[in-house]
């Protein structure tokens, strides 16, 4: 019997804490068309659907609905795909902040990662969501070691083409590569990062250390 990933094309997907990479329902294109949406809009809706958790805690049990709003902003905006930053070479990655007020409980960026460029082991803090506008983005996944929460193992991967979503438990924990001959451009939404909670994987040393 062949899977459901053989059958549709999976365009949205989910990173837990244990590395497991899950397809999920995406909402269809035609059914978030709009003669206008302007990002101002995603942001309210954002920020009123996440009014409706009772703690930080509970947000990322919104993703599905954060996931439909992303699709809904990249399906309607050209404006946000065309907001980007030419990396430095020395670098080879540049953010642009889209939005930022003092007690704004979003983080919201596009980034640009030239070919060849890797990330640091890491994970968020919080949920996240990342569209794909150009380029590919390979992941990586990792898990902890129950025994040494500063110990990861890999555990999967996953190329990510343009018009795909990713989304992130806040435990979740990731490595980006761009892959390919092009810049790799994408959307960020964060929600509110706790220090605390973000960190940096040293594998050689296997520890972790505040990111």
């Amino acid at each position: 019997m062949s899977s459901p990933e053989a059958t549709m094309k999976v365009r949205d997907w989910l990173v837990n804490a244990e590395g497991q990479c899950e397809a999920r329902p995406s909402a269809r294109e035609w059914g978030l068309i709009r003669d206008r949406y302007y990002f101002h809009e995603f942001l309210t809706e954002i920020v009123h659907l996440l009014g409706n958790a009772s703690s930080e805690a509970e947000e990322w049990d919104y993703l599905p609905q954060i996931r439909t709003l992303v699709r809904k902003l990249i399906t309607n905006s050209y404006w946000v795909q065309t907001q980007y930053r030419e990396p430095d070479p020395k670098v080879g990655s540049s953010v642009l902040v889209l939005y930022d007020e003092i007690g704004y409980p979003l983080s919201v960026q596009n980034v640009v990662f030239l070919p060849g460029f890797v990330s640091s082991i890491h994970n968020h803090g919080t949920w996240a969501v990342v569209a794909v506008f150009k380029g590919q983005e390979k992941h990586t996944f990792w898990k902890r070691n129950p025994d040494n929460p500063h110990q990861i193992e890999q555990v999967s991967e996953k190329i990510l083409n343009p018009g795909e979503i990713l989304s992130f438990t806040p435990d979740a924990i990731h490595q980006v590569e761009a892959i390919g001959s092009e810049p790799a451009l994408t959307f960020h939404i964060y929600g509110d990062t706790q220090p605390r909670s973000r960190f940096e994987f040293d594998l050689v040393r296997q520890a972790a250390k505040p990111f």
